[in-house]
Protein backbone atom coordinates (compact mmCIF):
# COMPACT_ATOMS: atom_id res chain seq x y z
CA UNK A 1 0.00 0.00 0.00
CA UNK A 2 1.65 3.25 -1.08
CA UNK A 3 1.78 5.97 2.14
CA UNK A 4 0.41 9.43 1.60
CA UNK A 5 2.24 12.41 1.61
CA UNK A 6 2.30 13.63 5.27
CA UNK A 7 1.60 17.38 5.14
CA UNK A 8 -1.92 17.21 3.68
CA UNK A 9 -2.95 13.42 3.98
CA UNK A 10 -2.33 12.75 7.34
CA UNK A 11 -4.11 15.43 9.57
CA UNK A 12 -7.10 15.22 6.85
CA UNK A 13 -7.09 11.58 7.97
CA UNK A 14 -7.11 11.99 11.34
CA UNK A 15 -9.89 14.74 11.05
CA UNK A 16 -12.17 12.28 8.23
CA UNK A 17 -11.48 9.36 11.24
CA UNK A 18 -13.21 11.10 13.71
CA UNK A 19 -15.44 12.66 11.87
CA UNK A 20 -17.06 9.10 11.47
CA UNK A 21 -16.71 8.74 15.24
CA UNK A 22 -18.54 11.31 16.21
CA UNK A 23 -21.24 10.07 14.08
CA UNK A 24 -21.16 6.63 15.63
CA UNK A 25 -21.81 8.66 18.99
CA UNK A 26 -25.10 10.18 17.69
CA UNK A 27 -26.47 6.89 16.34
CA UNK A 28 -25.15 5.69 19.95
CA UNK A 29 -27.85 7.79 21.32
CA UNK A 30 -30.87 6.03 19.53
CA UNK A 31 -29.46 2.81 20.74
CA UNK A 32 -30.37 1.47 24.15
CA UNK A 33 -33.18 -0.77 26.25
CA UNK A 34 -35.68 2.10 25.55
CA UNK A 35 -35.08 2.94 21.63
CA UNK A 36 -34.94 6.45 20.65
CA UNK A 37 -36.48 7.69 17.15
CA UNK A 38 -34.06 10.45 15.93
CA UNK A 39 -36.63 12.78 16.39
CA UNK A 40 -36.62 12.53 19.71
CA UNK A 41 -33.05 12.58 20.23
CA UNK A 42 -32.76 15.80 18.22
CA UNK A 43 -35.81 17.58 20.27
CA UNK A 44 -33.84 16.41 23.59
CA UNK A 45 -30.45 18.16 22.08
CA UNK A 46 -32.29 20.83 21.37
CA UNK A 47 -34.46 20.73 25.07
CA UNK A 48 -37.67 20.58 23.53
CA UNK A 49 -37.93 16.72 24.39
CA UNK A 50 -40.19 15.33 26.67
CA UNK A 51 -37.97 15.09 30.89
CA UNK A 52 -37.67 11.39 30.72
CA UNK A 53 -36.40 11.37 27.08
CA UNK A 54 -33.81 14.27 27.70
CA UNK A 55 -32.74 12.40 31.20
CA UNK A 56 -32.18 9.54 28.95
CA UNK A 57 -30.09 11.30 26.03
CA UNK A 58 -28.20 13.56 28.16
CA UNK A 59 -27.55 11.62 31.37
CA UNK A 60 -27.31 8.33 30.15
CA UNK A 61 -25.95 7.91 26.62
CA UNK A 62 -24.53 10.99 25.96
CA UNK A 63 -21.63 10.28 29.05
CA UNK A 64 -21.85 6.75 27.68
CA UNK A 65 -20.82 8.15 24.12
CA UNK A 66 -18.39 10.93 25.44
CA UNK A 67 -16.25 8.75 26.98
CA UNK A 68 -16.07 5.49 24.50
CA UNK A 69 -14.92 8.56 22.32
CA UNK A 70 -12.68 9.77 24.88
CA UNK A 71 -11.09 6.51 26.04
CA UNK A 72 -10.84 5.07 22.66
CA UNK A 73 -8.79 7.92 21.51
CA UNK A 74 -6.72 7.74 24.38
CA UNK A 75 -5.93 3.98 23.65
CA UNK A 76 -5.09 4.69 20.26
CA UNK A 77 -2.42 7.16 21.03
CA UNK A 78 -1.29 5.36 23.53
CA UNK A 79 -0.35 2.44 21.62
CA UNK A 80 0.67 4.51 18.28
CA UNK A 81 3.04 6.01 21.05
CA UNK A 82 4.78 3.17 22.87
CA UNK A 83 4.91 1.67 19.16
CA UNK A 84 7.45 4.65 18.53
CA UNK A 85 8.91 4.67 21.36
CA UNK A 86 9.80 1.06 21.53
CA UNK A 87 10.26 0.87 17.84
CA UNK A 88 8.13 -2.28 18.27
CA UNK A 89 4.50 -2.96 16.31
CA UNK A 90 3.09 -5.08 19.33
CA UNK A 91 3.31 -1.98 21.91
CA UNK A 92 0.38 -1.26 23.83
CA UNK A 93 -0.53 0.02 26.99
CA UNK A 94 -0.36 -3.14 28.72
CA UNK A 95 3.32 -3.03 28.32
CA UNK A 96 4.37 -1.06 30.30
CA UNK A 97 2.13 -2.35 33.27
CA UNK A 98 -0.16 1.02 33.03
CA UNK A 99 -3.87 -1.15 32.86
CA UNK A 100 -2.41 -3.95 34.81
CA UNK A 101 -1.42 -1.18 37.64
CA UNK A 102 -5.06 1.01 36.94
CA UNK A 103 -7.06 -2.23 37.33
CA UNK A 104 -5.32 -3.23 40.58
CA UNK A 105 -5.83 0.43 42.43
CA UNK A 106 -9.40 -0.49 41.44
CA UNK A 107 -9.54 -3.67 42.64
CA UNK A 108 -8.42 -2.75 45.97
CA UNK A 109 -10.92 -0.11 46.17
CA UNK A 110 -13.39 -2.73 45.40
CA UNK A 111 -12.24 -5.14 47.58
CA UNK A 112 -12.23 -2.87 50.98
CA UNK A 113 -15.54 -1.44 50.02
CA UNK A 114 -13.84 1.97 49.93
CA UNK A 115 -16.16 2.38 45.76
CA UNK A 116 -19.52 1.38 47.89
CA UNK A 117 -19.19 4.55 50.28
CA UNK A 118 -17.50 6.64 48.21
CA UNK A 119 -18.49 6.19 44.24
CA UNK A 120 -15.63 8.71 43.03
CA UNK A 121 -12.92 5.87 45.07
CA UNK A 122 -12.97 3.78 42.55
CA UNK A 123 -11.80 6.09 39.55
CA UNK A 124 -9.15 8.07 41.93
CA UNK A 125 -7.48 4.59 42.77
CA UNK A 126 -7.49 3.64 39.47
CA UNK A 127 -5.43 6.48 38.82
CA UNK A 128 -3.96 6.11 41.86
CA UNK A 129 -2.67 3.12 40.69
CA UNK A 130 -1.55 4.03 37.40
CA UNK A 131 0.62 6.55 38.84
CA UNK A 132 2.34 4.22 41.79
CA UNK A 133 3.11 2.09 38.95
CA UNK A 134 4.70 4.27 36.54
CA UNK A 135 6.96 5.59 39.34
CA UNK A 136 8.04 2.29 40.32
CA UNK A 137 8.77 1.67 36.34
CA UNK A 138 10.79 4.16 35.69
CA UNK A 139 13.57 3.73 38.30
CA UNK A 140 14.02 -0.20 37.09
CA UNK A 141 13.79 1.61 33.28
CA UNK A 142 16.89 4.48 33.82
CA UNK A 143 19.18 1.33 35.30
CA UNK A 144 19.13 -0.27 31.88
CA UNK A 145 20.07 0.89 28.20
CA UNK A 146 16.83 1.49 25.49
CA UNK A 147 13.45 0.36 25.23
CA UNK A 148 14.41 -3.39 25.75
CA UNK A 149 14.16 -2.28 29.66
CA UNK A 150 11.10 -0.28 29.83
CA UNK A 151 9.59 -3.65 27.97
CA UNK A 152 11.13 -5.92 30.58
CA UNK A 153 10.06 -3.72 33.75
CA UNK A 154 6.70 -3.14 32.17
CA UNK A 155 6.16 -6.70 32.04
CA UNK A 156 7.64 -7.03 35.62
CA UNK A 157 4.76 -4.49 37.07
CA UNK A 158 2.12 -6.26 35.10
CA UNK A 159 2.98 -9.59 36.61
CA UNK A 160 3.34 -8.10 39.90
CA UNK A 161 -0.14 -6.03 39.37
CA UNK A 162 -2.02 -9.52 38.08
CA UNK A 163 -0.95 -11.04 40.83
CA UNK A 164 -2.68 -8.89 43.44
CA UNK A 165 -5.60 -8.69 41.19
CA UNK A 166 -5.63 -12.56 41.72
CA UNK A 167 -4.71 -12.44 45.56
CA UNK A 168 -7.69 -9.77 45.81
CA UNK A 169 -10.32 -12.62 43.74
CA UNK A 170 -8.41 -15.48 45.75
CA UNK A 171 -9.16 -14.06 49.62
CA UNK A 172 -12.53 -12.11 48.69
CA UNK A 173 -14.80 -12.49 51.58
CA UNK A 174 -17.79 -13.80 49.17
CA UNK A 175 -18.81 -15.10 45.51
CA UNK A 176 -20.27 -11.41 45.48
CA UNK A 177 -17.01 -9.99 45.83
CA UNK A 178 -15.26 -11.88 43.13
CA UNK A 179 -18.18 -11.21 40.98
CA UNK A 180 -17.94 -7.74 41.31
CA UNK A 181 -14.28 -7.64 41.07
CA UNK A 182 -14.76 -10.22 37.67
CA UNK A 183 -17.21 -8.17 35.56
CA UNK A 184 -15.31 -4.68 36.30
CA UNK A 185 -12.39 -6.26 35.21
CA UNK A 186 -14.01 -7.18 32.06
CA UNK A 187 -14.87 -3.64 31.19
CA UNK A 188 -17.93 -1.91 30.34
CA UNK A 189 -19.27 1.69 29.85
CA UNK A 190 -22.70 0.95 31.09
CA UNK A 191 -24.28 3.22 33.92
CA UNK A 192 -21.90 5.96 33.69
CA UNK A 193 -22.31 9.38 34.31
CA UNK A 194 -21.53 13.11 33.66
CA UNK A 195 -19.04 13.03 36.84
CA UNK A 196 -17.17 10.40 35.03
CA UNK A 197 -16.84 12.75 31.95
CA UNK A 198 -15.40 15.54 34.25
CA UNK A 199 -12.90 12.86 36.04
CA UNK A 200 -11.55 11.52 32.99
CA UNK A 201 -11.67 13.36 30.35
CA UNK A 202 -8.91 16.21 32.41
CA UNK A 203 -6.59 13.32 32.98
CA UNK A 204 -7.01 12.03 28.93
CA UNK A 205 -6.38 15.15 27.57
CA UNK A 206 -3.52 15.97 30.24
CA UNK A 207 -2.02 12.43 29.39
CA UNK A 208 -2.47 13.45 25.54
CA UNK A 209 -0.36 16.31 25.64
CA UNK A 210 2.02 14.92 27.62
CA UNK A 211 2.66 12.52 24.27
CA UNK A 212 2.14 14.65 21.35
CA UNK A 213 4.34 16.71 23.06
CA UNK A 214 6.94 13.99 22.38
CA UNK A 215 5.93 13.62 18.50
CA UNK A 216 9.28 14.72 16.94
CA UNK A 217 11.41 13.13 19.64
CA UNK A 218 9.75 9.82 18.21
CA UNK A 219 10.83 10.78 14.67
CA UNK A 220 14.28 11.07 15.52
CA UNK A 221 13.76 7.67 17.39
CA UNK A 222 12.61 6.31 14.25
CA UNK A 223 16.32 6.58 12.68
CA UNK A 224 18.10 4.88 15.50
CA UNK A 225 18.53 6.32 19.15
CA UNK A 226 22.18 7.86 18.14
CA UNK A 227 20.85 9.70 15.85
CA UNK A 228 17.70 10.77 18.13
CA UNK A 229 20.63 11.86 20.58
CA UNK A 230 22.21 13.61 17.99
CA UNK A 231 19.25 15.63 16.74
CA UNK A 232 19.67 17.04 20.39
CA UNK A 233 16.62 14.95 22.07
CA UNK A 234 17.06 13.65 26.02
CA UNK A 235 16.09 10.33 25.47
CA UNK A 236 15.57 9.65 29.08
CA UNK A 237 12.91 12.89 29.28
CA UNK A 238 11.05 11.72 26.21
CA UNK A 239 10.73 8.13 27.54
CA UNK A 240 9.79 9.36 30.87
CA UNK A 241 7.31 12.17 29.15
CA UNK A 242 5.59 9.00 27.00
CA UNK A 243 5.23 6.88 29.86
CA UNK A 244 4.00 9.99 32.02
CA UNK A 245 1.24 10.46 29.43
CA UNK A 246 0.45 6.78 28.78
CA UNK A 247 0.20 5.92 32.42
CA UNK A 248 -2.40 9.63 33.53
CA UNK A 249 -4.16 8.90 30.28
CA UNK A 250 -4.80 5.36 30.16
CA UNK A 251 -5.04 5.10 34.21
CA UNK A 252 -8.27 7.34 33.98
CA UNK A 253 -9.60 5.30 30.79
CA UNK A 254 -9.61 2.14 33.02
CA UNK A 255 -10.77 4.04 35.89
CA UNK A 256 -13.87 4.33 34.30
CA UNK A 257 -13.91 1.53 31.96
CA UNK A 258 -12.17 -1.19 33.23
CA UNK A 259 -9.90 -3.45 31.11
CA UNK A 260 -10.33 -2.97 27.90
CA UNK A 261 -7.55 -4.53 25.28
CA UNK A 262 -6.21 -4.23 21.81
CA UNK A 263 -7.37 -1.01 20.53
CA UNK A 264 -4.31 0.30 21.21
CA UNK A 265 -2.76 -2.39 19.31
CA UNK A 266 -5.23 -2.73 16.28
CA UNK A 267 -5.94 1.24 16.29
CA UNK A 268 -2.04 2.24 14.96
CA UNK A 269 -2.43 -0.57 12.65
CA UNK A 270 -5.45 0.16 10.92
CA UNK A 271 -4.35 3.91 10.25
CA UNK A 272 -0.75 3.75 10.04
CA UNK A 273 -0.57 2.19 6.15
CA UNK A 274 -2.40 5.68 5.47
CA UNK A 275 0.42 7.85 6.65
CA UNK A 276 3.59 8.28 5.52
CA UNK A 277 5.24 5.91 8.27
CA UNK A 278 6.58 8.34 10.35
CA UNK A 279 5.57 7.86 14.60
CA UNK A 280 4.76 11.41 14.22
CA UNK A 281 1.85 11.63 11.65
CA UNK A 282 0.51 8.28 13.31
CA UNK A 283 -0.46 9.61 16.61
CA UNK A 284 -3.96 11.75 15.91
CA UNK A 285 -5.17 9.25 13.18
CA UNK A 286 -4.21 6.21 15.32
CA UNK A 287 -5.97 8.39 18.44
CA UNK A 288 -9.38 9.05 15.80
CA UNK A 289 -9.34 4.82 14.84
CA UNK A 290 -9.34 4.08 18.10
CA UNK A 291 -12.38 6.41 19.04
CA UNK A 292 -13.86 4.72 15.98
CA UNK A 293 -13.27 1.34 16.94
CA UNK A 294 -14.85 1.60 20.89
CA UNK A 295 -17.61 3.64 19.60
CA UNK A 296 -18.25 1.10 17.48
CA UNK A 297 -17.80 -1.56 19.68
CA UNK A 298 -19.98 0.13 22.43
CA UNK A 299 -22.49 0.36 19.86
CA UNK A 300 -22.59 -3.60 19.37
CA UNK A 301 -22.45 -4.35 23.30
CA UNK A 302 -25.85 -2.78 22.98
CA UNK A 303 -27.39 -4.78 20.08
CA UNK A 304 -26.31 -8.34 20.63
CA UNK A 305 -30.16 -9.54 22.07
CA UNK A 306 -28.50 -11.16 25.17
CA UNK A 307 -30.42 -11.85 28.74
CA UNK A 308 -27.59 -9.17 30.21
CA UNK A 309 -25.49 -6.41 27.98
CA UNK A 310 -22.12 -7.92 27.13
CA UNK A 311 -18.99 -6.33 28.31
CA UNK A 312 -16.93 -4.19 26.30
CA UNK A 313 -13.55 -5.57 27.32
CA UNK A 314 -14.52 -9.01 25.80
CA UNK A 315 -15.87 -7.49 22.59
CA UNK A 316 -12.88 -5.79 21.79
CA UNK A 317 -11.28 -9.01 22.57
CA UNK A 318 -13.38 -10.55 20.01
CA UNK A 319 -13.37 -8.34 17.52
CA UNK A 320 -9.29 -6.98 18.14
CA UNK A 321 -8.10 -10.61 18.14
CA UNK A 322 -9.01 -12.00 14.79
CA UNK A 323 -8.26 -8.57 13.51
CA UNK A 324 -5.02 -8.38 14.78
CA UNK A 325 -4.30 -12.11 13.20
CA UNK A 326 -4.74 -11.02 9.97
CA UNK A 327 -2.47 -7.59 10.23
CA UNK A 328 0.11 -9.72 11.51
CA UNK A 329 -0.32 -12.21 8.62
CA UNK A 330 -0.59 -9.26 5.75
CA UNK A 331 2.15 -9.48 3.74
CA UNK A 332 5.78 -7.41 5.01
CA UNK A 333 5.77 -5.24 2.38
CA UNK A 334 2.96 -3.67 4.08
CA UNK A 335 3.85 -3.86 7.51
CA UNK A 336 5.32 -0.48 9.05
CA UNK A 337 8.85 0.21 8.63
CA UNK A 338 11.00 -0.23 11.99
Amino acid sequence: MTAVPCGVRAPALALSVAALAVAVGALSLLVGPAPLSPGEVAAAVLGDADPIVSDIVWQIRAPRAALALLIGAMLGLSGAALQGLLRNPLADPAVIGTSSSASLGAVIALYFGVAAAAPLALPLMAVAGALVGLLALLPLARRGEGPSTLILAGVAMSALAGAGVSLALNLAPNPFAVSEIAFWLLGSLSDRSVRHVLLAAPLIAAGAALILLQARALDGLALGEDAARSLGFDLDRVGTAIAAGVAIGVGAAVAVAGSIGFVGLVAPYLARPFTDQRPSQCLLPSASTGALLLGLADVAVRLVPTASELRLGVVTALIGAPVFIVLLLRPRAEEPSR
